[in-house]
């Protein structure tokens, strides 16, 4: 049995079915981690022990028909992600030792629903990249061809899911970073609207745009783990108190009447921008007619202020990730510099050693956004402007369902390409930094190939808490397009 191509539906049904055990199923994963991780580099800490102990309890369960939706289902998690017991880098060095005493809330509930959780995941330090090569511990290479970049933040998640060495994944996305891996790795990847999900034990980076989410094999497993991670925690401030409907009732939808009644706006601005690779155009265009088949009206609409977003976000963010990350000092946990003259010079040791460059730039970047005299001029002035971009979203919806787009203007590119140039890799989250500006959930379903080989894939944006509307649309193009995206490494 190629137990890496199992999503969570076909294991879970093997597993109900007693067709399978989680324990062979969990081993046989891990077993192939050890075979091929070293060359893809998707996890930072893998707790083989914990991990068959959680298979081996699943199995118990479902002897004892205590069957629930994720039951012996192996899961990989973000290293953001606060785990008892298990350490959580967040890919840096001024967390090595950092071992969480809790779970946060989406942990605590997949392990509620059963799932075993494989391991934790490589990433951009604290979130802060494209690629995943800012990770202090290790490059994270794209499954397909490693010599490229499988995206990032949440590349190690994206990697490990396209490898096959888990059923899916959690992700987290500030600027598009669950939805740009996912494109680049051939895997569907879903950011639910802000609020959506608890952020309680995720490590911020900006906590007015991060929001975790799944990274899975296809578009139903997307809607069956959303299901599970969704709802209001009393515990988040920035929760919402909405009602969650069955994810998983889009497909019904799909089925009773295909797409027949949606609308699908195509911005202006994002076939305007410089730089579109010509295959991820060609990609675009044959989606395009794909929707067009499946009965939806395809509609031009205008984002005005498109423009500004990477500008807006890029003073947003770090002015956020500045004040968040000023905890980090080596008084109350992770790496503290030994050798100091004074509590001063401790601090400064202890940050310029435990942060890697890019974390340092974006504190920076920030810091001085917010200094005295420079606030309204910049951090005050992005804020405007973000309520610009929430109401040019507001108002494309009155004329559309969803939003169509490319994920990222190229595929996947070379490690070590754009990293002398963090202002070019900046500009390749430019189709996916306003959905976290504007609050709304997007989802990045693969679409094609380049010519080397590299998954594509193509965006939907939908309005707030509107995700079924994303699943039927994601569901009903996958079902159509009928892609291969199996990953032979």
């Amino acid at each position: 049995m190629e137990y890496q191509e199992l999503t969570i539906e076909k294991a879970g049904k093997l597993l109900c079915d007693h067709q399978i055990s989680s324990f062979e199923l969990t081993s046989a994963l891990l077993d192939r981690i050890e075979k091929y991780d070293d060359e893809i580099n998707a996890f930072i800490t893998i707790d083989k022990t914990m991990a068959l102990e959680q298979a081996r309890k699943a199995d118990q369960d479902i002897c004892d028909n205590k069957i629930l939706p994720l039951t012996g289902v192996p899961i990989a998690l973000k290293d953001l992600l606060c785990t008892k017991g298990i350490k959580t880098t967040c890919g840096s060095q001024i967390l090595n030792n950092f071992i969480p005493q809790y779970d946060g809330t989406i942990v605590k509930k997949l392990k509620e629903n059963g799932a075993v959780i494989i391991g934790k995941t490589n990433l951009d330090e604290f979130g802060m990249g494209s690629s995943t090569e800012n990770s202090s511990y290790k490059i994270t290479t794209n499954p397909w061809n490693k010599a490229y970049v499988p995206g990032g933040s949440s590349g190690g998640s994206a990697a490990a899911v396209a490898a096959g060495f888990c059923c899916a994944a959690l992700g987290t996305d500030t600027g598009g970073s669950i939805r740009q891996p996912a494109s680049h790795c051939g895997v569907v990847g879903l950011k639910p609207t802000y609020g959506r999900v608890s952020r309680f034990g995720l490590v911020s980076y900006a906590s007015s745009l991060d929001q975790i989410g799944p990274i899975t094999k296809d578009v139903k497993d997307a809607a069956i783990l959303l299901n599970i991670i969704s709802g209001n925690d009393k515990m988040d401030s920035t929760s919402a108190k909405v009602d969650v409907p069955d994810f998983t009732k889009a497909f019904d939808l799909f089925e009773k009447g295909s797409l027949k009644g949606m609308t699908a706006g195509i911005p202006k601005e994002y076939l305007s921008v410089d730089g579109i690779d010509p295959e991820v155009e060609k990609v675009f265009n044959d989606a395009k007619k794909i929707f067009c088949d499946l009965g939806v009206e395809i509609k031009e609409i205008s984002l005005p202020h498109t423009d500004y977003v990477v500008a807006a976000y890029y003073i947003i963010a770090p002015s956020e990730a500045s004040s968040n990350l000023a905890r980090f000092d080596g008084v109350k946990y992770g790496f503290r510099e030994k050798v100091c003259e004074d509590l001063i010079d401790m601090y400064k040791k202890t940050r310029s050693k435990g942060f890697g460059p890019e974390v340092k730039r974006r504190i920076m970047i920030g810091t001085y956004a917010l200094s005295a005299g420079y606030y309204d001029a910049y951090y005050g002035r992005a804020s405007k402007v973000r309520t610009l971009i929430m109401e040019d979203f507001s108002k494309a919806f009155d004329a559309c369902d969803f939003i169509l787009s490319p994920v990222a203007p190229a595929p996947a590119f070379k490690i070590g390409e754009k990293m002398d140039d963090p202002l070019t890799m900046y500009l390749t989250d430019i189709f996916t930094l306003s959905a976290n500006m504007a609050g709304i959930p997007g989802i990045s379903v693969p679409a094609g190939f380049s010519s080397a080989g590299l998954p594509i894939g193509i965006q939907m944006m939908a309005r707030r808490f509107d995700e079924l509307s994303l699943l039927r649309a994601g569901y009903g193009f996958e079902k159509t397009i009928k892609l291969d995206v199996r990953c032979e490494i």
